[in-house]
């Protein structure tokens, strides 16, 4: 039975396989890689503006508010992409979908790179937003086809091992860069890479191992009866999914996990490390690396204790929790040793990168034919949390901000982050009471 329904089918017909399958084999580490490779690209992308905060705000002329919606505008177009991905993967196949989504943050790598106004800033943003959305879902499709279901954890929790170490170099390495080189250079060897990926992916990647290769005509195939049965099919289960509780009690624990990670390492953690102990940008973007540090080690092995123990719901809770612990030292404590900051950062990593356990649970959970769509929803409001937390926190330290201009940009006190960060607590605290009341016992279609 595939793994993942809403993947199960994709491209059956079509002439991307290889012959002679073998799951787990070289060849699909090959092809898998390059997906997870593509999703790492994806994260370097997203957490990028943390260390150009000064840069931006000073090049634009923008405070707090509008920086989180520049930022913000990559999770948009990302989150609506998420759920309709499942047909879209189904229909026209991993490679082809994600060589043009990596060719589409190419370009908008170059805009952004080259924008002299905010409104180009934003599109290509936008565009890079676009092309970042096939990585994660690209990976988990390949490995549920490439490989035995019971490595499903395992892989889901390295790719976001892969992401995570992704991150890590848009830290500290690329504050080091943008200190030489600027923060435009960076966005224009992204772009290349980007160019280059995509080539990779379309030379090398197959949807799925087959015994045989049938060439039909591709255009044809989209607009075969059965793509549009599996359209017909994706919209059925979307709409039974998305009345179902189960599926967002799911997906609010997997976006407030997520939610701290992306609004203090993918932006706001880095400036408020460098106010509150005096450290350069480049000191700073490392110490906020920890945090990403703890995922990357955290998610793969979360993933393999998952799969081995079969308790889900367990690990989310007690993430959750540890999560919420803390995030309360880190605004509430006065004069908080920066040790004690820095191991602060290194647990909340360690125990939100039990995350992907989530997807894990969607699998354990919905009735089959319903796995994929669920998949989709979970992980758009995993992208979603940083949308709606980087901005908001931007325009809380907007309304706090006293005035200060240092070097073209706004100054913003510690006490003003911490202040602003109790948004990132509050929604912690949401995830951690809908941890408590997660499903682990298999439901049926009737039930939902």
């Amino acid at each position: 039975m595939p793994l993942l329904n809403g993947f199960s089918s994709m491209s059956s017909g079509t002439s991307e396989h290889v012959s002679a399958p073998r799951l787990g084999g070289p060849y699909a580490w090959l092809v898998w890689s390059l997906a997870a490779i593509a999703f790492g690209y994806a994260f370097f992308h997203r957490v990028t503006p943390s260390v150009m905060v000064s840069d931006l705000m000073t090049e634009f002329a923008i405070g707090g508010a509008m920086l989180g919606t520049l930022s913000a505008l990559y999770f948009y177009p990302y989150v609506l992409l998420q759920v309709p991905l499942g047909g879209m993967l189904e229909v026209f196949g991993t490679r082809r979908l994600l060589s043009v989504a990596l060719l589409l943050a190419g370009i908008g790598s170059f805009l952004f790179g080259t924008a002299h106004s905010l409104e180009v800033a934003y599109l290509g943003r936008i565009l890079i937003g676009i092309g970042s959305s096939v990585g994660f879902l690209g990976s988990l499709a390949l490995a549920s086809k490439w490989f035995p279901a019971n490595r499903f954890a395992f892989l889901a929790g390295l790719a976001m091992f892969i992401a995570m170490a992704s991150g890590m170099a848009a830290q500290a390495p690329l504050a080091f860069f943008i200190d030489l080189y600027g923060w435009r250079s960076s966005l224009l060897a992204l772009g290349i890479f980007g160019f280059v990926l995509a080539a990779l992916v379309f030379l090398f990647v197959r949807n799925a191992p087959a015994e045989s290769a049938v060439p039909p005509d591709a255009a044809a195939d989209a607009v075969s009866p059965s793509a549009s049965a599996r359209w017909s099919d994706l919209f059925a289960s979307l709409r039974l999914a998305m009345v179902s509780a189960d599926v967002w009690k799911m997906a609010i624990v997997a976006a407030t996990m997520a939610g701290p990670m992306l609004a203090l390492g993918g932006l706001w953690g880095t400036p408020y490390l460098m106010v509150a102990y005096d450290l350069t940008r480049t000191e700073a973007a490392l110490y906020m690396s920890l945090l990403l540090l703890g995922w990357a080690i955290s998610s793969p092995t979360s993933g393999w204790l998952s799969d081995r123990i079969g308790q889900r719901k367990l690990i989310l809770v007690w993430g959750s929790g540890l999560m919420s612990v803390m995030m309360t030292i880190i605004i509430f404590v006065p004069q908080l040793p920066f040790a004690v900051t820095v191991i602060c950062l290194v647990m909340m990593g360690l125990s939100g990168g039990v995350m992907p356990a989530s997807f894990a649970l969607v699998r354990d959970v919905m009735p089959t034919r319903l796995v994929g769509a669920t998949t989709g929803i979970v992980n758009s409001m995993t992208v979603a949390s940083g949308a709606i937390l980087q901005p908001l926190v931007g325009l809380a330290l907007d309304l706090s901000w006293d005035g200060t201009i240092m070097d073209g940009a706004r100054h913003y006190a510690a006490a003003d982050y911490r202040i602003a960060f109790l948004l990132v607590l509050a929604s912690l605290v949401i995830g951690l009471l809908t941890a408590f009341s997660l499903r682990e016992t298999p439901l049926e279609d009737g039930t939902l």
